[in-house]
């Protein structure tokens, strides 16, 4: 476990620490969504953390009433290898989350991919378009309730 870095985000970050899991040695924290940039800013910034690397930003549907969406970052120490994981909540009634590409640049294609997906926004990406769906595509593929089969005529499809 990451107990340092973790004793340092709930020092400077009290209220927006909201749980702490450690599951097979490896650390998820989940983080209030108005706080991920600036606790994403400290671990990268932090002489003791040095997550220097965004490696995944994703989404995932959990399918509840409230806090239904989640957007996990995995993030990488470079200098120190050290892995940790970021989460996010993300309810359906407010499918916003600040972007972290001011952090780490790269992270405007994951956050595109996660858009695409699942259907959050990240408010600063400046580049929030479809990236593998057509833009006028009104469903998002990985929610739980999208068919398996998808939705027919909703894209047009290559002749046989």
């Amino acid at each position: 476990m990451l107990t340092t870095v973790v004793e340092k985000l709930k020092s400077n970050f009290p209220s927006g620490i909201l749980d702490v899991r450690e599951f097979r040695d490896e650390t998820t924290v989940h983080v209030k969504k108005s706080d991920i940039v600036s606790v994403c800013t400290f671990l990268r910034n932090d002489e003791s953390c040095q997550f220097d690397y965004c490696s995944d930003i994703c989404g995932a549907d959990a399918y509840t009433p409230e806090n239904r969406f989640e957007v996990i970052y995995n993030l990488y120490s470079i200098p120190l290898n050290h892995r940790l994981r970021l989460k996010v909540f993300v309810d359906e009634s407010d499918l916003h989350c600040p972007s972290v590409t001011s952090v780490w640049p790269a992270a405007e294609w994951p956050e595109r991919e996660t858009y695409d997906m699942i259907g959050v926004h990240f408010d600063g990406n400046k580049d929030m378009r479809r990236m593998y769906m057509p833009e006028e595509f009104e469903y998002f593929p990985l929610r739980k309730d999208f068919p398996m089969m998808g939705i027919p005529d909703s894209i047009p499809l290559p002749r046989k």
